[in-house]
């Protein structure tokens, strides 16, 4: 979120970076707090701590955290230990984040905007930024999120250059004003929101393809742009940016989250996809991350610290990203199942099969529910597997009769695949559309999504053991499983006015997450 959530130390360098120096210098930059009644340290060892923090010019390793969500209160007496056993956590009264995730309104600190910042930002964006309250309202309430903010921005500007968001950074270092970077708003987190108010920087003006190098399959572009708009433009010269979120996301917020999608399994997430980047940091200083070289070993690795950061360390301004080539063939593949587990156990003996299927997703019974009756369909309501495989056109369908068998000896049912673009199209949309098909069954509900990954040996026992906790629920849960690569959702429908609801749908999350843990150990 805003840049007013820093916690970070880093290491000092005879010759200071840009990037050091912006974190140093930051005026949101927070200092430990070394106390030994507060971190029960022994003072000897605080004491070192408090002369020594800042002053690393021996360490091997820069220390950067940052909190995401709210104002970070940094208190260490009430750290817990892990708790890994999911048996009896209801005794434990556990909450993930110290607070429960599920909290309707998310608290903040308000402090007025002033006129001067006001005019700063008129003569820096023009008429590209408005106060307008429902512009306002828009910016600082998620659209696909349950959450809601005491405050919301007090500006919001649509910079059309990294210049521009550079000194729009800058007066708001001045002036002490937090910051919310804003992309597509696909997030179903609350990613978006501003709880103290402030700036809303909107970052879809900023959307040019600014270089294309097909010999070196890689593309520069600004962060404004959506996956799909960016595909759309490479497709005439056979290559593709691979990763697949929710229509609508732009590669800026996609950075920010280091998201992923169902094309994971075969190319990795944003990480495993980004060259590099150029971010502007909380002093408005601008710095490059990397060359657009694919392997360095030199320095710190600035481009993965970024990926994921979600707004923390700096705004994301220009992005140079890994193409693939377009496959020359793929066959799109669908199967059903009596249980989820023989699903999950196809997933896993596919993948250990040494097919390289390019997605492998897992739909429950609920879901496969949800779809028919948003899309008019007649699909068997029971736990079901979708597939695709690419390369050559001998080599899909190679892929594909190997996996016929392999569910064949799985219980599975029902195997048809296509081949026909518009057929697969078609399947895909499907899977696509699944979390809006969610809401045909509860229309005023909101969705808490879980989101829970485990080594892919573990899929099918966490698969199962959260199915029997949500299917004896009162409330509509759902399944959506990259299988693949051992992660799975759950939609979790519930009410967020109704105290039992929230309680019901946390204590769900907490079960699948807990469980997740505990697998973790070995």
């Amino acid at each position: 979120m805003g840049f007013s959530f820093w916690l970070a130390g880093l290491r000092s360098f005879s010759k200071k970076s840009a990037f050091s120096n912006a974190l140093r210098n930051s005026s949101y930059l927070k200092k430990f707090q070394f106390s030994t009644s507060q971190n029960n340290l022994p003072s000897t060892i605080a004491e070192k701590c408090k002369t020594q923090f800042f002053s690393w010019s021996s360490s091997l390793l820069p220390l950067a955290l940052a909190a995401s969500a709210g104002s970070l209160a940094f208190q260490s007496q009430n750290i817990q230990p892990s708790l890994c056993e999911p048996s009896n956590l209801d005794s434990r009264k556990v909450s993930i984040g110290r607070k429960s995730s599920t909290e309707f309104v998310v608290k903040g600190i308000h402090k007025e905007v002033t006129q001067e910042l006001i005019d700063e930002l008129k003569a820096i964006c023009q008429d590209n930024m408005t106060l307008d309250y429902d512009e306002r309202f828009y910016h600082g309430k998620p659209q696909n999120s349950f959450h809601k903010a005491v405050n919301i921005p007090d500006v919001v500007v649509f910079p059309r250059s990294e210049e521009e968001v550079s000194q729009i950074v800058k007066s708001c270092d001045k002036h002490k004003v937090p910051i919310v970077p804003y992309g597509g708003a696909t997030s179903i987190e609350g990613h978006t929101l501003s709880p103290n108010g402030g700036v809303c920087i909107d970052m879809t003006l900023m959307k040019r393809v600014k270089a294309l190098h097909i010999e070196d399959m890689d593309v520069v572009v600004e962060p404004g742009i959506g996956w799909m708009e960016l595909n759309e433009y490479l497709e005439p010269y056979g290559l593709f940016f691979p990763l697949d979120p929710g229509p609508g996301a732009t590669i800026g917020g996609m950075c920010a989250t280091r998201c992923s999608g169902s094309l994971a399994v075969r190319y990795g997430t944003m990480r495993d996809n980004v060259i590099s980047l150029k971010v502007v940091l909380a002093n408005g200083d601008i710095v490059k991350t990397a060359s657009r070289a694919r392997k360095s070993a030199a320095g710190y690795d600035l481009t993965r610290l970024m990926i994921g950061s979600e707004g923390t360390l700096g705004v994301v301004t220009e992005v140079t990203l890994r193409l693939q080539k377009i496959p020359e063939h793929s066959v799109v593949a669908m199967c059903n199942f009596p249980t989820i587990k023989d699903a999950a156990d196809v997933a896993i003996a596919t993948m250990l099969s040494g097919i390289q299927a390019s997605r492998v997703e897992l739909l429950d019974e609920v879901q496969v529910r949800a779809i028919n009756i948003a899309n008019a369909k007649n699909l068997p309501e029971v736990p079901t597997l979708m597939f695709e495989f690419i390369g050559t056109e001998a080599y899909s369908r190679e892929q594909t009769q190997i996996v016929q068998r392999i569910v064949s000896e799985h219980n599975g049912t029902d195997f048809v695949f296509a081949e026909d673009p518009q057929a697969k199209k078609e399947l895909w949309k499907i899977r696509k559309e699944a979390l809006w098909a969610c809401f045909t069954m509860e229309p005023n509900f909101e969705a808490m999504i879980s989101d829970v990954c485990v080594p892919l040996s573990h899929l099918a026992e966490l698969i199962s053991r959260s199915k029997q906790e949500l299917d004896a629920s009162p409330l509509i849960c759902v399944v959506i499983a990259h299988a693949g690569d051992g992660n799975f959702h759950t939609v979790i429908l519930f009410d967020p006015n109704q105290e039992e609801h929230r309680r019901e749908a946390e204590r769900l999350n907490q079960f699948m997450v807990y469980t997740a843990l505990s697998m973790e150990v070995s």
